[in-house]
């Protein structure tokens, strides 16, 4: 068993559990805790460092999501092997990817060969008609809403009115392609103290929405190219990227997607969720992250896409770091919206990419407008930087941590009849049956007693190419965001009556 010495400091501004997790992750990456090695048990490790069990139990918490460590029943925790994961860790910044990628001479080559969930009405969703068609509907569990009568819309206007009566004529004028400098910055400082991204402000990219920056990689990315997508996935991105590239469904395992299958479909492209998939739930660990950088490492024109879509919302210790944080060759294009964090109708999205592919950008798509509006990028702006957007998130995570622990309670009545998962992160649950009972008579038992839930096989790109797990299997998504605590009570009470 490895010997654990970790020097807690106070008054660091980093809470116990960050320390130790830190500390021990470090120990792995770096070399000193190998593949195999036994951690010392949560409670001989509190004694050890005069800690509460919590602390500890906390911090191995983090390290199992994140796929460092595993537990094995009735013997403790181990280091998980994570293959070449010392590859990642050859240090190299954006400036460095910068001038790695004009050496080179990767510049100019074109490469080879509704989270917000389909809409009530769009094709592929639940066969149960939208709440304004369907009188009947008592409770819709969409995984797409979100809790809007907390948004702090007095804060909201009075930036709108302090920007428009300042009497600043540029505001009016067209802005920059790539965004307002001083909302990318901003949004920079941001990604990096929250998701461990590293990038510079002109690697950033505003857009009108995802679906806006998604139709931008056509141009950048060039044709023809194949893009390998998750199966189940996110259909909107689905739809998306299908215009432009072929599509290949990936198949997906515990872990997430499968990377030795990349190379059997002759993807040059890779669209993941790693920090948490929708739907499945699925928070990729770091092992399977290492395993698809390699791949993307190992040749020229391979990039990985990261949909970071709503790694805000987590309820059992810190958030995920994203993939882009473990990228040092410039091969994630990172992806993430203020869509579910803020509000739907602010519509701004932001991506960020390497600079190899930035060089491309600004090449070919120099002359291409900004699709948001300066004004709303600088309320956006003034919204982040003076704390507000800080204080709504940390409202709506304890707003959704409530509703999230009472649905959770509410479903324990279904445990015999259903595995309940995804229970870490998110805006909604899993339900898959124990059972064979057929996806479409639970929706129809539900939508009788006015419920709507959404199931699994929505978000299939191709039934043929689906894991044998998700072919023999049920399994339904309950979402909560949009429903306040009276709400979710009454729909689990029908849904008690269709399945009970």
């Amino acid at each position: 068993m490895y010997d654990m010495t970790i020097e807690l400091k106070a008054g660091t501004g980093k809470r116990l559990y960050e320390q130790i997790y830190e500390h021990i992750r470090q120990e792995i990456r770096e070399g000193r805790l190998l593949a195999g090695e036994r951690l010392p048990s949560a409670r001989s490790l509190a004694e050890y460092l005069q800690v509460s069990r919590s602390t500890v139990d906390t911090a191995y918490e983090q390290l199992l999501s994140e796929g460092y460590i595993e537990s094995r029943p009735c013997r403790g925790y181990f280091v998980c092997h994570i293959e070449d994961l010392f590859q990642m860790e050859k240090a190299r910044g954006p400036r460095e990817q910068k001038a790695v990628s004009g050496a080179s001479g990767t510049a100019g080559k074109h490469l080879p060969g509704s989270r917000v969930v389909p809409g009530k009405n769009a094709p592929g969703t639940a066969a149960l008609a939208s709440p304004g068609e369907d009188r009947s509907l008592v409770c819709d569990f969409s995984p797409n809403e979100i809790e809007m009568s907390a948004f702090p819309f007095n804060v909201w206007m009075r930036i709108t009115k302090n920007i428009l009566s300042g009497s600043n004529s540029r505001l009016f004028s067209q802005g920059e392609p790539q965004g307002e400098p001083e909302l990318r910055r901003t949004i920079c400082k941001y990604l990096h103290a929250s998701r461990g991204v590293e990038c510079d402000p002109e690697q950033i990219i505003i857009g009108a929405g995802n679906d806006y920056l998604l139709l931008l990689l056509e141009k950048i990315l060039g044709s023809p190219v194949r893009i390998a997508m998750e199966n189940p996935t996110y259909k909107r991105a689905y739809q998306i990227l299908r215009s432009f590239a072929e599509i290949a469904a990936v198949d997906m395992d515990k872990n997430g997607m499968l990377a030795d299958r990349l190379e059997q479909e002759n993807a040059d492209v890779a669209y993941v969720m790693p920090s948490h998939q929708f739907p499945t739930g699925i928070v990729m660990p770091i092992g399977r992250r290492a395993e698809l950088l390699n791949w993307a490492n190992a040749a020229e024109n391979r990039y990985l896409i990261e949909d970071d879509y709503d790694s805000e919302f987590r309820y059992r210790g810190k958030p995920i770091p994203s993939l882009q944080a473990s990228d040092r060759h410039g091969k994630v294009i990172y992806i993430g919206t203020f869509s579910k964090a803020i509000a739907p109708a602010i519509r701004i999205s932001y991506m960020v990419l390497p600079y190899a592919l930035l060089e491309r950008y600004q090449r070919d798509c120099y002359f291409y407008s900004s699709t948001v509006s300066r004004i709303d990028q600088r309320i956006l702006n003034e919204f982040i930087q003076n704390g507000h957007f800080e204080r709504h998130l940390n409202k709506m995570r304890k707003i959704y941590r409530a509703r999230h622990e009472l649905l959770l309670e509410e479903l324990q009545a279904f445990k015999g009849m259903f595995r309940i998962s995804g229970e870490n992160a998110g805006l909604h649950l899993l339900l898959t049956a124990r059972g064979k009972i057929s996806e479409e008579d639970l929706l129809q038992k539900a939508a009788k007693q006015g419920v709507r839930v959404y199931g699994m096989s929505d978000y299939h790109i191709d039934a043929a190419a689906l894991p044998r797990f998700y072919r023999e299997t049920s399994t339904l998504l309950v979402g909560y965001g949009g429903l306040n605590e009276k709400q979710i009570q009454e729909g689990t009470g029908l849904l008690k009556k269709a399945w009970l």
